[in-house]
Formats: structure tokens, C-alpha cells, sequence
């Protein structure tokens, strides 16, 4: 028997992308993203900038999103929207569209974790994704967020180690500016990085006991050594940009994968899951697939359309909860800090 459609409508807006992805069951009919370029000349997202822009660009995308997924508005099952962790401004919009649609259409509204919805991208029906069994290692890592996490069950996720400080993604970005390279630079040193040798400069991993992380020392440790080369020599970093690109990317992603090793060690599941913008770095993707082929880990890496903020990921989410009628009530606040 043909299983009845169950359309639902994710919204994304925790930061500074706009997205909204169509989703029937676990299948992603849509998944549309606006970003926001005004941020790229300040070298970082500013807040208010943000909200305004969600303003003007969440109908847009959402009409694209639903035509896009060839189907009538009329006919979505519930909404769902990024209730945190996130830029408040811009959390709102999203929250206050989502709202008005399920008062409109009198459908569920469903509040989603922005950081669980990372991991659960590997529950989405697709041919490049396979779908990992339960425990299972998560390891988010994005711009804003560094975390190892024991994943029990769909909405059953404990933090087992999280950053003291600054996230991975925050580190490249500010690596990045030493470099006068343009915002966002993870994907920028990344590409840098192919074409140097990642011995070639030394940076020092802090040392952090437990499965906890700190980049904060690595990223003031280059800043002062970048300053200290470029003192001696103006052209330092043109004439060694491959190799400092390398070098930097090497150490930030080294930090990580030694925490995972320790992940797996203390809990002796060898089952890992990335998640956020990080998870689409070259090196880590390597890593993992090392690992996979030396010591038998199950790795479960996302496509690289679900690896940033994006509305297919709250979708997948979204349609777990409506499984399972978790439901929210139209008085639920966003959250810029949100726990599991």
C-alpha cells in the first residue's frame, strides 16, 4: 500500500542563512538556502544585519522551497522551525513566520534543536547518506559550536565534550582574517591547504583534560606568530600562503580528531557521525575515512549540501518529533543557548 504523504515544512534561521526545505516523510523534495553576502565586508556576521535580512528573504524562500517541491501550501502536514540555539534577532523571524503558518493552516508547529538536527541529517532518505544505528559518536563542528556527543537515540543526545572557548569554525574564520582571507575562510584554507605542506609550520595543541577542547590557544598562537613573520618579512604570507593554510588547517583539525580518538576509546563505540560546516573539511573527511578502512570505524559523513545551516536538516528533525507527536504550543521561545 502507497504510504500517505506527510509534507513537512522546515524552517532555518539561526544565523545568517535563510532556508526552508520541503520534506516528505524522511525525503527531501527541497532544500533552498539565501545567504547573506552583506556580512562578507565586516568579516563576520553582525546581528542586526542578519534579522533584517531574514525579513526580506523568508517568504521569498519559502515560496521557492514549496514550488520547488511541486506542491500546494495547503497540503503541508506541520511546520517546523529552529527554536535555538542561535542569533536571537534572527531566531525570531523564523519563529514568528512558523507560528503564523500553523496558526494559519491550523497545523503542528514543532520547535527544533539547531544541534541535534546536525546529526540527524543521517536519517534523511537519500542515496549518499547511510543511515548509522544507535549509540553512535556525533561530532558537531561549526562556527559556533564544538561538541562530541553520546547519541543514544533520535532526541536522546548527551554532551560528552564541548569547547572551553573558542568553536573550530571560529578559529579558521579568524585565521582566516590574519590572512586577509575573505569571510567565511574554513572553506578558503581548506582549499589553500591542498597545495602545502602541513609540516611545514609548528602550532601547539592545548591541552585539555577529558574530551573537552579549547582552541582559543591555537588561534592566539598564529595571530602572534603571523605578526612575528610578517615584522621580519611583509611578504611572508604571499610568499608561504599554501603552507600556512596547510599548516593552521592540520593543528585546528588535529585538536578535534585526537578528542574523537579519546571519544572512542572511553566509550568503545566505534560508530562516529559528523555534523555542521566543519564536517565538509578535506582533512577530517580524510581522517575519518582512514579510520574507517584501518580500524573498522563506522563513519557516517553528510553529503556537502547538508554539512552548513540549512532547512532540510530541521526538516528531518522535525518530521522525527511529528512521529512522535512532540509537538510545541504557539507560546514556545527561541533560545540563543539551548541544552539537549
Amino acid at each position: 500500500m502507497k504510504q500517505k504523504p506527510c509534507y513537512i515544512l522546515g524552517i532555518e534561521s539561526s544565523c545568517d542563512e535563510t532556508a526552508a526545505a520541503v520534506l516528505n516523510h524522511n525525503k527531501v523534495l527541497s532544500n533552498c538556502i539565501t545567504n547573506q553576502e552583506i556580512h562578507e565586508q565586516y568579516g563576520g556576521v553582525v546581528p542586526e544585519l542578519a534579522s533584517r535580512a531574514h525579513q526580506i528573504n523568508i517568504i521569498p524562500v519559502v515560496k521557492k522551497a514549496i514550488t520547488e517541491a511541486k506542491i500546494n501550501i495547503n497540503q503541508i502536514s506541520a511546520i517546523a522551525c529552529t527554536q535555538g540555539p542561535g542569533l536571537l534577532g534572527s531566531l525570531l523571524v523564523g519563529n514568528s513566520f512558523s507560528k503564523s503558518v500553523s496558526m494559519g493552516l491550523k497545523i503542528p508547529l514543532i520547535g527544533v534543536n539547531h544541534m541535534q538536527a546536525h546529526l540527524l541529517v543521517h536519517f534523511i532518505e537519500d542515496k549518499e547518506i547511510s543511515v548509522p544505528n544507535f549509540p553512535f559518536i556525533g561530532v558537531n563542528v561549526s562556527g559556533g559550536h564544538t561538541q562530541i556527543i553520546l547519541v543514544k537515540d533520535y532526541f536522546d543526545m548527551e554532551i560528552i565534550g564541548n569547547t572551553l572557548d573558542d568553536a573550530i569554525g571560529e578559529a579558521f574564520d579568524k585565521c582566516g582574517n590574519t590572512l586577509g582571507l575573505d569571510y567565511p575562510s574554513g572553506p578558503k584554507i581548506d582549499n589553500l591547504s591542498k597545495l602545502g605542506d602541513p609540516t611545514k609550520f609548528n602550532f601547539p595543541i592545548p591541552k585539555v583534560n577529558g574530551l573537552n577542547i579549547s582552541y582559543s590557544g591555537s588561534k592566539t598562537s598564529f595571530i602572534n606568530f603571523i605578526k612575528k613573520e610578517k615584522d621580519k618579512d611583509s611578504n611572508f604570507i604571499s610568499n608561504n600562503l599554501n603552507d600556512i593554510c596547510s599548516s593552521i588547517q592540520f593543528n585546528l583539525i588535529k585538536n578535534i580528531t585526537n578528542k574523537i580518538e579519546l571519544a572512542v576509546r572511553k566509550t568503545n563505540i566505534k560508530s562516529i557521525a559528523i555534523g555542521g560546516g566543519v564536517s565538509g573539511n578535506s582533512t577530517l573527511r580524510d581522517f575519518l575515512i582512514e579510520k574507517k578502512k584501518k580500524e573498522k570505524w563506522k563513519v557516517y559523513i553528510p553529503p556537502m549540501c547538508y554539512t552548513t545551516d540549512n532547512a532540510a536538516m530541521i526538516g528531518i528533525a522535525g518530521y522525527l518529533k511529528y512521529k512522535k507527536k512532540k509537538f510545541s504550543n504557539l507560546s514556545f521561545e527561541v533560545k540563543s543557548r539551548m541544552e539537549f
